[in-house]
């Protein structure tokens, strides 16, 4: 079973090489737009580690093999990317991986995880609903996941497909955030 931890730095290009192998399935589909699109920044994912907010699925080799990458919106811990190397693909890494995130966002006092994504991919909002995220409702839109729609409308992305999903997060005991 593979562990979790926080990305080192020098595995930056590794956590960008696990992110373009995660669109192989899109381009399957026919999505070639999101098969293409370049991955993070360096210098995003970066920050991200530099925070404490990018983990990393290891193989037994201790190798990268998924990771996420958590921001703060809306006073939420938002999953700015999940990506699992297809080669492990549905073996659990990605749900392990949101439940450290998850966590994280409790011993931080942060009251749910959010996430926008493709509404009828299977391994997007079928596949969060399974670990617990609900499709949130336009009246409950933040204004910081409104921007990140727009932001992904702008890229081209279809805005009729992507949605916002919430997962509340359990509190951890008193005295703890």
């Amino acid at each position: 079973m593979e562990r979790s931890r926080i990305a080192k730095a020098e595995e930056l290009t590794e956590v960008q090489r696990i992110e373009v192998a995660s669109g192989t399935p899109f381009r399957e589909i026919g999505m070639t737009l999101v098969a293409d699109m370049p991955p993070l920044p360096v210098e995003a994912l970066a920050a991200g580690q530099r925070a404490g907010r990018l983990w990393v699925a290891t193989d037994p080799a201790d190798r990268p093999i998924a990771f996420v990458l958590a921001d703060l919106v809306d006073g939420a811990a938002h999953v700015q990317q999940l990506s699992v190397d297809p080669v492990y693909a549905r073996r659990g890494i990605g749900r392990r991986l949101l439940d450290r995130v998850a966590g994280w966002a409790s011993s931080q006092g942060l009251p749910a995880l959010t996430l926008t994504t493709f509404r009828s991919v299977p391994w997007n909002g079928p596949y969060y609903v399974r670990c617990g995220f609900r499709e949130l409702s336009g009246t409950e839109l933040t204004a910081g996941l409104i921007e990140l729609l727009a932001a992904e409308a702008a890229l081209g992305l279809d805005p009729a497909e992507r949605i916002a999903m919430r997962r509340p997060v359990p509190r951890t005991g008193a005295g703890s955030g």
